[in-house]
Formats: structure tokens, C-alpha cells, sequence
């Protein structure tokens, strides 16, 4: 029988939760994660619209089988819709978004005014990037900013948080409750310097973390045990990132020309020799997740799916990971149509009418 943890406020799904002692966000993933129970974290691939039904739609396919959803800002230097709008519609239908904020784009000030931003409109989650160069994107000729980096980026929501206080000093009315993550790569060189990285981050405010894509278990194994050996999983939550693969010819592509991405020679023959490659690309991601998931210290998984996104639900359903427990799920209410309707006529009908009578009248 699935066990269904609610995790809502009765007053309403897109308000805050009760706070809670020793939490520092009112949000569902820090709940889970401080429960003991396995996270399930994903992205939402951010539309190149400015149609909200786009977000719901996409948001809609992870329903009941992931913790948070991570509104992607600007990756790989190629704009789409903003974090801040995306999470601005996720929390209006009680979803729980992980906002990320690079700092390639915007400099202190707008980062800040976009915490209290977030903040205000319920995001209880927020991943703290560098962000990648501009010429990785399809406008190379933007101007960087950078004019801060993920640590300090960390230790600025910290101090808004915790001090209540601008960079500058100024006090803050009301200080965000924020449960706050970075982005680890235990795979890129140099190796033995990833678990001291991650130490850094975690003194400048991290509590969790999700890592790029793990293709390759026993390397990760060797530095989870480098970060148990530190004491860093008795200070932060680490989400390991998985994902399928659409086929051989995809991850030698990845491989390649996405930086930072590890693929070892195996698994690339493990896809050449499927039948079915799309299937064999599911079949090792769920694979992987029941290897990583037995790991002393992992706390969650992150699933990204890129142009992938209906696999989600079948990739946490058949690892088993959640264990009978459902995620939270935004159910129908009957008011639901009711809203919609009249929005519609308010938006439609009754304006249009309205400006035909001035029209009238000027005339």
C-alpha cells in the first residue's frame, strides 16, 4: 500500500509549511531529506515560450514521483524562460521548486533582490551555480558578469538568511527561510581535489547537493568514501544526478562536447550491443540508482531526462527508490474549472466589452 505523506499547508498548497525546529526553510525537501527518507529531485526542461501551460504541462508528468523540481536557469548559456518565472508558477500550484541562480548573468544586486524574489513567492529551495560561459551558448556575444562565483553566491543567501542583512549591512524586514544546495562533479579532474570542493561549499552554506551525471559507479564509490572520511554527509545531502541515455551515438556526442560529462567505454558498448537502445539508456539509469542508492551517505537521487521527461516516473517507479512512499501530488480541486472559466471571461469577454464602451463613449 503507498503511504502518502502530505507535507501541505490546509490553508492553502501554495502557501509555506509550519516551520519546523532546526530547519532553516518551510519547503518539502528539507523535510524529506531531514526525515531520512530518499529524495527524488528532477529538472523541468524550461520552454522557450511565454505560455504558463507550457511549465504546467511539463510540471504535470512528474506528479507524485519526485520531491522538487529544479527550474533550470539558463543552462549551457542558452536562453529560455527565467527560474524566477518558472518558479513563480510552479508555487502558485504548490509545486516545490529548487531555484537555481547562475551568476554568469546578473551581479549581486539582482541576485539578492532576486532571493527575496524567490523567497517571497514560496521557494523554499536554492541551487547556487557559477554558471557556464556565455560561448557555450547560442549568444556568445552576451557580456558576462560573474561578479560573483557559486561560493560566495552561497555565502551571500547565508548571510540574508541567517543575519538578516544585505551584503552591504542594510537589514532585511523579513530574512528568507532557505534550504540551500550546490552542484558537485565528482568526475572531473582533478579527482582528489572534489571532495576538498565540496568541504568549501558546504562552509559557505550548502546543505545540499546534486552532482552531474554519475556513468560511472566505482569512481563515485571511491569519493563518497573520501567524503565520509571527511565527515561531510553528517553536514550536507547528497543527491547523485542520473539520467538515461537515448543511445550509443548520444553519448559519444555527450561525451565529446558536453564538459564535464564522464561516460565510460562501457557503458557506450553496453548501448551499441541493445536491440533497443532508448530502452537499454532506461534500463541502465534505473541500474545505476540501485547501485548508488546502496552507497553509505547518499541522501537522494537527482534525475535529469533531457527530452526524456516521460521516463521519469517509469525510472523511479521501477528502482523502487521511494519504498511505497508517495510524493507530494497536486490533486484536482472542484473549484479548479470554476477559476479557470471566469478567468477566462474576465480576460475575454468582459474586457472586450468594456473597451468597446470606451470607444463608444470617446466617440
Amino acid at each position: 500500500m503507498i503511504g502518502r505523506q502530505r507535507d501541505e499547508n490546509p490553508a492553502g498548497i501554495d502557501l509555506p509549511l509550519e516551520p519546523l525546529p532546526g530547519h532553516t526553510s518551510r519547503g518539502r525537501l528539507e523535510r524529506v531529506l531531514r526525515r531520512g527518507e530518499f529524495a527524488v529531485t528532477t529538472e523541468l526542461n524550461p520552454p522557450d515560450s511565454a505560455d504558463p501551460e507550457d511549465v504546467y504541462n511539463r510540471a504535470k508528468i512528474f506528479d507524485g514521483w519526485v520531491d522538487a523540481i529544479n527550474a533550470v536557469d539558463a543552462s549551457g548559456a542558452n536562453c529560455h524562460m527565467s527560474s524566477v518565472g518558472i518558479c513563480a508558477l510552479l508555487t502558485r500550484m504548490g509545486y516545490a521548486p529548487i531555484m537555481q541562480i547562475a551568476c554568469r548573468d546578473k551581479n549581486r544586486i539582482a541576485i539578492q533582490g532576486d532571493v527575496l524574489g524567490g523567497a517571497a513567492m514560496g521557494v523554499a529551495n536554492m541551487l547556487c551555480l557559477t554558471g557556464d560561459g556565455v560561448q557555450a551558448g547560442d549568444q556568445p556575444g552576451a557580456k558576462p558578469v560573474f561578479d560573483l562565483d557559486c561560493m560566495s553566491l552561497l555565502e551571500t543567501c547565508r548571510i540574508m538568511r541567517d543575519n538578516g542583512k544585505f551584503l552591504s549591512g542594510r537589514k532585511l524586514t523579513t530574512p528568507p527561510q532557505l534550504f540551500l544546495g550546490a552542484a558537485i562533479n565528482p568526475f572531473a579532474p582533478p579527482i582528489d581535489f572534489r571532495p576538498h570542493r565540496l568541504g568549501k561549499k558546504i562552509a559557505s552554506g550548502a546543505q545540499f547537493v546534486q552532482s552531474q551525471y554519475c556513468f560511472d559507479v566505482p569512481m563515485f564509490r571511491t569519493y563518497m568514501q573520501k567524503v565520509r572520511d571527511l565527515g561531510y554527509t553528517e553536514k550536507c545531502f547528497i543527491l547523485v544526478g542520473v539520467g538515461p541515455l537515448a543511445s550509443a551515438k548520444t553519448a559519444k556526442w555527450i561525451r565529446s562536447n558536453v564538459p564535464g560529462i564522464h561516460i565510460p567505454d562501457s557503458v557506450i558498448k553496453r548501448l551499441e550491443g541493445a536491440q533497443d537502445q532508448k530502452k537499454e539508456g532506461k534500463q541502465l539509469c534505473i541500474d545505476i540508482i540501485n547501485e548508488v542508492k546502496e552507497i553509505s551517505g547518499v541522501s537522494g537521487v537527482h534525475v535529469m531526462a533531457y527530452r526524456q521527461e516521460e521516463y521519469v516516473a517509469e525510472i523511479v517507479d521501477e528502482s523502487g527508490v521511494l519504498k511505497g512512499r508517495q510524493p507530494w501530488k497536486r490533486e484536482i480541486r472542484r473549484d479548479d474549472q470554476m477559476v479557470a472559466d471566469r478567468l477566462e471571461s474576465i480576460l475575454h469577454d468582459d474586457i472586450t466589452e468594456t473597451q468597446v464602451d470606451m470607444v463608444k463613449t470617446a466617440h
